[in-house]
């Protein structure tokens, strides 16, 4: 499910590793972001995005891959 959203930020610029993605992916099987769409969205950053001048580009990938995520639930 998350692997599109992977390859859209890379295709977005943003320099993610396999190694980030991983953590990501640790902190959503420990449960750190669970139904919760402002905690994902920080948990997915806080992982991926290492320098604050990809945030914009972050958002705009995050926005594209889960449009209508926050009216549905995770």
């Amino acid at each position: 499910m998350f692997i599109p959203f992977f390859e859209s930020l890379r295709n977005n610029g943003i320099p993610v590793s396999l190694r980030e993605f991983l953590a990501f992916l640790e902190g959503m099987k420990a449960g750190l972001a669970t139904y919760d769409i402002e905690s994902f969205y920080y948990l997915a950053r806080v992982s991926m995005v290492k320098d604050e001048r990809n945030i914009d580009k972050f958002d705009r990938a995050f926005a594209a891959a889960f449009e209508g995520l926050g009216n549905s639930g995770l």
